[in-house]
């Protein structure tokens, strides 16, 4: 794994901690928003710990951080969970409640926060609104997070890229992401995202959040028209996906 970890402000207070990996060849992005209460979107995978505590300890003391989030229960989503439990003493994971019952009441050594879908948190500035999307990206479980005040969509594997690629683009995120999906059809993880007869719905149900800024887990984040690229993404997947 690349030892470097970079730090990028993608809108106001929220910082992309991005770390490559050379076995994987893709980027493990988390995102903190810097707030009265702090917020941290995905923990990173386990053995990554300590490479994305270094790019938070650059932005604030660890300690303070109050909420940890993830979309689905998966290691780079949640795996170091347990570990930010061991310097955060009032972290708390906030996911969805099909999350909390099925994974983490076995998994965390710390009672989470469930979430019903479009129930919202204050962290003080900000303005965290749960947005429940069984089986988008992945698990049952899944969930996305709308910070309405900066108009930030943390998207999770939506618009996956490889590689290492620039932290913030403001276009062809799109083209890039569907070139990235139909490269992966003809991989071993062809099956990763499945198609269900909510998928579109849900796709534009995020669509209309009306985001400008796209927090991307794997690669660049998007600066722009983010109902434009969600629409866009719903219609790549139906032509790509739907069977």
């Amino acid at each position: 794994m690349n030892a470097e970890t970079n730090v990028t402000e993608i809108a106001p207070d929220t910082y992309r901690i991005s770390t490559f990996h050379d076995g994987f060849g893709i980027q493990f992005n988390q995102f903190l928003v810097a707030d009265e209460e702090p917020f941290l979107m995905h923990t990173g995978m386990r053995r990554m710990f300590p490479a994305t505590l270094a790019g938070v300890s650059r932005l604030m003391d660890p300690a303070r951080l109050r909420w940890i989030g993830y979309s689905h229960f998966e290691p780079d989503e949640c795996g170091a969970l347990n570990d930010w439990f061991g310097v955060a003493p009032k972290a708390q994971a906030i996911c969805s409640q099909v999350g909390a019952m099925v994974m983490l009441a076995d998994f965390a050594d710390r009672a989470p926060r469930p979430l019903a879908d479009g129930e919202t948190l204050s962290i003080g500035r900000h303005r965290l609104k749960f947005i429940a999307t069984p089986h988008l990206p992945h698990g049952w479980d899944a969930g996305l997070f709308l910070d309405e005040s900066s108009r930030t969509l943390f998207c999770s594997d939506l618009f996956f890229q490889p590689a290492d690629p620039a932290p913030v683009r403001e276009s062809g995120l799109l083209e890039a992401a569907r070139d990235a999906m139909r490269a992966g059809l003809a991989g071993p993880l062809a099956n990763d995202v499945p198609y269900t007869p909510y998928t579109d719905a849900t796709m534009r149900r995020l669509a209309e959040l009306r985001p400008d800024v796209l927090a991307v887990m794997h690669g660049s984040s998007f600066q722009g028209d983010g109902r434009g690229a969600l629409l866009g993404l719903a219609d790549t997947m139906r032509e790509l996906l739907a069977r």
